[in-house]
């Protein structure tokens, strides 16, 4: 560890002092950021008929939180380390709650999506921020491994919640208060941190400023790339667009970074060999997990017939499980490093999205769907934690932050990559059993079906189910491959010496701590 001084005896904060509460301060904020990605979702068709949003304007509702909120995570990461990580926590929050209040208040299309742009803002500042406050709040050593075990399942389950808790504020109240619910919860937050949360110590140096633009529009090219691939196809001019500019400006981005004397995002990050296999095992956890959230949302609804309540409630037991897999690890870490729980986190992963490629029309939630998941959830919080860890083990104070950032960019950007993939074999495998399924039904059909679907182009169920039973399937297919590249990242690139286990006892010394 660095030479102790003032600030960081303050900011490692002993046994009985508060650090708790501060931790809770934390999760809660990064919960709030994280199941807002998916808590929208349920409302959707609400906001639609609402507001009068078109069915491709619609996905803008959550496209233009996912833009902003990875476009701008490595900038939002950076801030906290020259600014200050308390102050940028607060300001990320206080951004976040006030959008979320404009959201709800919304008469428009038009405020409704500036108010879900600047919420990703928001979340873009606090949730790096929250990262590394973990960092500089807890020594090295068990401590710091709970604590990131409570971050992990937190990030990992949060998505799950925000399904749950969609689906009770949309049908008990009203699709405004998905956005409303963060109000109250946010101004705790900021009642609270500053009395629980020191401020770290502000980092000496200025921004970059041609390496934050060159990021944020890189990045924000790529994300639209993804999310363009999703709607469009991967052929589309404006996607192939997007992609060509975007790997212009990154590269010229990374060549500003190079020879910056201070950089936004420090690149020999990536000459360690443990933080590169990890931000890489990231990439395909994350395009894993986003794909399977969004297609088992979508078959319990729409073949299993469960309603938004009952489709959250379906999901309860993953953020259940995942807080389990996240405190084992946590807890057997220091005994036997982060390696056995990447490797076995990502084949219990992969085996429980392989297991969900078996559902079809005739499944049930309790005879196909719970089984998968509760495997999958282990796997999650087995790797989840481990892979937090590692991303921000061995880093020095001064960078901790745009540590952090970069373990949020990856795992944006692989939820985008993975959903964008996933969404297209979805449509090619569906377009092909849908050939199939007309011709069956129109075989079987009555005149009165038939005209209806002359008029409508749908089929009805439960033809329709096959259709979409068959596509999901497929997707979760390449989904467990996404999800066993990790394992095999995690198998031949992590090494785990010695001092990273006595790092882990609290025992070690490096930066960081």
């Amino acid at each position: 560890m660095p030479r102790p001084n003032s600030v960081s005896r303050a900011a490692t904060p002993k046994r009985g002092d508060g650090s708790g509460i501060a931790l809770v301060v934390i999760a809660s904020c990064q919960l709030m950021v994280v199941l807002d990605i998916t808590i929208v979702n349920i409302a959707l068709p609400h906001i639609q008929r609402s507001l009068d949003f078109s069915t491709t304007g619609l996905s803008w509702v959550i496209n233009a939180y996912t833009l902003a909120f990875g476009g701008l995570l490595l900038l939002g990461g950076r801030t906290g380390d020259i600014l200050g990580r308390r102050r940028m926590f607060m300001s990320g929050v206080a951004l976040f709650v006030l959008a979320s209040l404009l959201g709800g208040l919304a008469q428009n299309s038009g405020q409704l999506l500036a108010a879900r742009a600047l919420q990703g803002v928001g979340g873009a500042i606090a949730s790096p921020t929250a990262l590394a406050l973990i960092s500089t709040t807890f020594r090295e050593g068990p401590a710091r491994n709970r604590a990131f075990g409570v971050f992990a399942a937190v990030s990992a389950g949060g998505g799950a919640i925000g399904l749950l808790a969609g689906g009770m504020l949309v049908e008990w109240l009203d699709w405004r208060w998905v956005f409303f619910v963060n109000v109250p919860i946010g101004l705790l937050i900021l009642l609270a941190a500053p009395h629980w949360i020191k401020e770290s110590e502000r980092q000496p140096g200025h921004f970059d400023v041609t390496g934050a633009l060159t990021s944020t529009l890189g990045m924000v090219l790529l994300v639209y790339g993804f999310i363009r691939a999703a709607q469009e196809g991967w052929r589309d001019g404006l996607t192939l667009a997007s992609f060509g500019v975007a790997l212009v400006v990154l590269t010229l981005f990374l060549l500003v970074e190079r020879r910056s004397r201070q950089p936004i995002t420090p690149l020999h990050m990536f000459t360690d060999r443990n933080r590169a296999g990890t931000y890489g095992m990231m990439l395909s956890l994350a395009a894993a997990i986003f794909g399977m959230f969004f297609f088992l949302t979508l078959f319990v609804q729409n073949v299993l017939g469960f309603s938004p309540l009952q489709a959250g409630l379906a999901f309860l037991p993953v953020s259940a499980i995942i807080a389990v897999g996240a405190t084992v690890a946590a807890q057997l870490l220091p005994r036997f490093g982060p390696k056995p729980f990447m490797v076995t986190g990502g084949l219990l992963a992969a085996a429980g999205l392989g297991w969900l490629t078996l559902t079809d029309v005739h499944s049930t939630y309790a005879g196909s769907i719970l089984g998968p998941v509760l495997v999958l959830g282990m796997g999650m919080g087995m790797q989840f934690v481990s892979l937090t860890l590692m991303a921000l083990s061995n880093v020095g104070t001064r960078e901790t932050g745009a540590a952090s950032g970069l373990l949020n960019a990856t795992q944006q950007v692989g939820g985008s990559l993975g959903l964008s993939i996933l969404v297209t074999v979805f449509g090619t495998v569906s377009a092909n059993e849908a050939q199939r399924q007309v011709a069956d039904f129109l075989s079987r059909a009555t005149p009165l079906e038939r005209v209806r679907f002359q008029r409508t182009g749908e089929l009805p169920p439960p033809w329709a189910h096959e259709v979409l039973a068959s596509g999901v399937s497929a997707a979760f297919i390449l989904a467990a491959v996404f999800a066993a590249i990790g394992a095999v990242i995690a198998l031949l690139v992590i090494q785990v010496r010695p001092a990273d286990l006595e790092r882990l006892k609290g025992n070690g010394t490096g930066p960081g701590g």
